[in-house]
């Protein structure tokens, strides 16, 4: 009957601790310890020396060791420092066996690896207790041990999709940088450049031009709300709405009788943006949009702003002026209207439309580029033209934020009036 109860009991322990070695130099100590464990059910291996004890701890890496520590040649305390150098995939619970009770020799024993004492003759009933409290500790050990596992598995899977996602990105920055197929034209009486700079891989901001007609050209710039994949979408959808390539797809354009196109009115045009956002797109993204009708005869120029920052005209003499009067955004409200806002550029004029990635550029001290700045860089820069002037503002922007890496996408047209009026090019 006490046999039964000791093998129920033992089956109550769990099954964690399964292979178990004892280690003493007596073998009637050994044969005590085997008894008992064996009685309750663990599989048992017996050394009589440390370097035996170690080449089956290299062979079969047991769960528990019972060590005594006083034996001939290497002692428990040894054995126990190189059984923790040994390679294994599981944590392996130590009880020395001594006759050792005093506190510098525990402190001893527990700076050398080992988990728990028992104190010799060996208690059948403190043995038990003992392995249980081990028992315990394995099982959290092995469960956090999966759970980490787990983990792993789970993190190099995310690894992998991030991966995958990012090539995927980088792709689509591509395309999304395709859509700006011209980073700068002539068009003889005056020249237009454009500066795409997405704050991740892809990005909400969209820049472009059109011809018009042979003396006139169409520029815009939206600002779509958000980051990310979604307002990359839309700008890509949006810039098939106003396609230099293909003008019968443009809704700025509006095809005659005799086959020639002939420009809406910018104000007309943002309208109809704002009623195929709101009826024909399923999505809460706006945006902020700045559209221009130049006149490359006259320098007349048509421009409606639907929230977009306050573009800058710089005139010849290197004075800068800001236009514009505000507006709503595109996507916000059914029928809304854009108002419309004429000016003239003289000869040497030039026309700079940015994004509030510019303006609102941080410095360190989270100070604000503003229109102010922008004007002191345009000033700074009135000798320099074309795309240099762009790579230049880049440069600018990064000494005051003191980093390239800004906080949000960075786009703007560049209009430069010559003051000729030959055809377009």
């Amino acid at each position: 009957m006490r046999d039964l109860k000791e093998n129920i009991s033992a089956q109550s322990i769990g099954t964690v601790i399964r292979d178990v070695l004892v280690v003493d130099d007596s073998r009637l100590q050994r044969r005590i310890l085997v008894a008992s464990l064996a009685r309750w059910g663990y599989n048992v291996f017996e050394a009589e020396s440390a370097e035996q004890a170690l080449e089956i701890c290299q062979t079969t890496p047991p769960d528990l060791v019972l060590s005594d520590w006083m034996m001939p040649g290497m002692d428990g305390l040894e054995f126990c420092q190189t059984f923790r150098r040994l390679p294994r995939d599981s944590y392996g619970y130590f009880i020395l066996l001594t006759s050792k009770t005093e506190k510098e020799a525990v402190a001893r024993g527990l700076d050398c690896g080992a988990d728990d004492f028992l104190t010799k003759p060996v208690n059948a009933s403190e043995l038990r207790a003992r392995i249980n409290a081990g028992e315990r500790i394995l099982r959290m050990e092995r469960e956090l041990t999966e759970k980490n596992s787990l983990i792993g598995k789970t993190l190099a899977k995310l690894q992998s999709l991030y991966d995958a996602l990012d090539s995927d990105l980088i792709e689509a920055k591509k395309l999304q940088q395709s859509l700006v197929r011209d980073r700068f034209k002539g068009f003889g009486a005056a020249q237009v450049s454009l500066l795409l700079r997405p704050s991740g891989h892809v990005g909400g901001d969209l820049v472009g031009m059109y011809p018009i007609s042979d003396h006139r050209i169409g520029l815009f710039a939206i600002d779509v709300s958000g980051h990310g994949i979604s307002s990359a979408l839309m700008t890509a959808r949006l810039a098939g709405y106003l396609s230099s390539a293909a003008p019968e797809q443009n809704i700025a354009l509006e095809k005659q009788e005799d086959g020639s196109y002939a420009p809406l009115p910018p104000s007309e045009v943002v309208e109809r943006l704002n009623t195929m956002v709101l009826e024909e797109m399923e999505t809460e993204h706006y945006f902020t949009m700045l559209l221009v009708d130049f006149d490359m005869q006259s320098g007349d120029t048509k421009m409606v702003q639907a929230g977009h920052p306050h573009p800058v005209v710089q005139h010849a003499d290197g004075s800068c002026t800001i236009v514009g009067s505000g507006g709503m955004p595109v996507g916000l409200l059914d029928g809304a209207g854009f108002e419309e806002v004429s000016f003239t550029l003289r000869p040497g004029d030039r026309l700079f439309i940015q994004s509030d990635g510019v303006t609102e550029c941080p410095a360190q001290d989270d100070s604000l580029l503003d229109e102010s700045g922008l004007i002191e860089i345009l000033q700074n820069l009135d000798q320099v033209r074309g795309p240099a002037l762009m790579e230049a503002l880049i440069w600018r922007l990064a000494d005051f934020a003191g980093t390239d890496d800004f906080p949000d996408d960075i786009s703007a047209v560049l209009l430069e009036f010559g003051g000729s009026d030959q055809p377009l090019q």
